[in-house]
């Protein structure tokens, strides 16, 4: 079935980096394009950054262009997110999905924290 493992958060500093990694399993992850989600405590999750699944086009929230990459290693089944210059307003929980800014599969995986906190 449908699986994404999300890992790589964790505390760090305003004005550091993270990078994320998402593992997925149970489709054919060099079809899709895949996307990036964030969820602020008592909010509904929101798009951080999408990537086609070939000629890549990336599309990157307001919030987040030119501080965070979006990006994919087909062979391993795995979509990265790496994230500079982080402020405060990036703590939340991260998670990836299928799909062009939009969820493809109703099925989520247990996300990543990132807290980001002097």
């Amino acid at each position: 079935q449908v699986q994404f493992v999300e890992s790589g958060g964790g505390l760090v500093q305003p004005g550091g980096s993270l990078r994320l990694s998402c593992v997925a399993s149970g489709f054919a992850f060099h079809v899709f394009a895949m996307s990036w989600y964030r969820q602020f405590p008592g909010k509904e999750r929101e798009l951080v950054a999408s990537l086609s699944s070939a000629n890549p086009i990336k599309n990157y929230a307001d919030s987040v262009t030119g501080r965070f990459t979006i990006s994919r290693d087909n062979a391993k089944n795995t979509l990265y997110l790496t994230m500079k210059r982080l402020t405060p307003e990036d703590t939340a929980i991260y998670y990836c999905n299928a799909g062009w800014e939009k969820p493809e599969f109703t099925t989520w995986g247990q996300g990543t924290q990132v807290t980001v906190s002097s």
